[in-house]
């Protein structure tokens, strides 16, 4: 599945729990933006998509934030 590989890919990407890196090295990995489970927008309007508990956020320029939900 789709959202499977891109948790996978997340995963490896961002062994610390939060990271920037560019859309090029996403989609090297073979990234797909159109799959993802869940979104959550910030009171500023933010959109971070999620792959189960690992997420991005689409910065200036191509560049991303990754990072990984906390457990509540």
């Amino acid at each position: 599945m789709p959202h499977q590989l891109n948790r996978r890919i997340l995963l490896e990407l961002n062994p610390q729990g939060k990271t920037r890196i560019s859309r090029e090295k996403l989609t090297e990995k073979g990234f797909d933006f159109n799959y993802f489970t869940s979104q959550y927008v910030t009171k500023e309007g933010a959109i971070y998509h999620f792959c189960y508990e690992q997420g991005y956020l689409a910065l200036e320029k191509n560049w991303y934030l990754l990072v990984t939900k906390k457990e509540a």
